[in-house]
């Protein structure tokens, strides 16, 4: 009787935490809340990003069209200080995981507009790069991750199609400089492209389409 009131008791645990694990579950698989990331994008991101994430300062990222995984990701480096942005920072330190979800699912619903590259000069250095990548230097194809069309990988890797050049030129520099450090693998090619590799990857970016 002993032994039966015991295997009772390890079911009634055994399902209680069957109950909390499907609870955890259910309510992370909730669908983000895409008013509620609208208002927050308005209140905390539209000074920098515009109110829908498009085309801004050249000197701030497009978050329109980008993927919501990737979003989530570098908000919460930001938060946690794996990624160094004393603006940014501030920002993300008060968002919750909820809010970040929100906000994410918000700018990855707005379609991406169409970018341009400007420096016809550069154009096949960066297609060159961008396709081929440099083996002397040992610096892969960028489309092996971003895709051929720039469309990137959800979670890990961007989309950079229609990306501003200047902002893109920044980010491959600071990589360079280890100014930023939340990428082994981006830091590892960025300290292998020169200015003008930098600069003609960035403006051919700019152009995917």
């Amino acid at each position: 009787m002993k032994r039966f009131s015991t295997l009772i008791a390890l079911a009634t645990v055994a399902l209680s935490l069957s109950s909390v694990a499907h609870s955890s579950e259910t309510k992370a698989a909730a669908k983000p809340d895409l008013a509620a990331g609208e208002a927050k994008a308005t209140t905390v991101c539209a000074a920098c990003h515009v109110a829908d994430g498009s085309r801004g300062l050249p000197t701030y990222p497009i978050l329109q069209g980008q993927h919501p995984e990737y979003l989530v990701k570098q908000l919460t480096e930001f938060k946690e200080g794996k990624r160094k942005n004393a603006i940014m920072g501030g920002m993300a330190a008060a968002l919750t995981p909820e809010d970040m979800r929100n906000v994410a699912a918000f700018y990855a619903s707005k379609k991406a507009k169409d970018g341009v590259a400007k420096n016809k000069d550069l154009v096949a250095l960066g297609e060159r790069i961008y396709r081929g990548g440099i083996a002397k230097k040992s610096v892969p194809a960028c489309a092996g991750c971003h895709s051929p069309n720039g469309a990137g990988i959800p979670a890990q890797f961007p989309r950079l199609a229609g990306q501003h050049a200047d902002y893109i030129k920044t980010q491959l520099t600071s990589f360079r400089q280890g100014e930023r450090t939340n990428s082994a693998q981006m830091s590892a090619i960025g300290a292998n492209l020169s200015d003008k590799e930098i600069e003609a990857l960035s403006d051919y970016v700019a152009g995917l389409r």
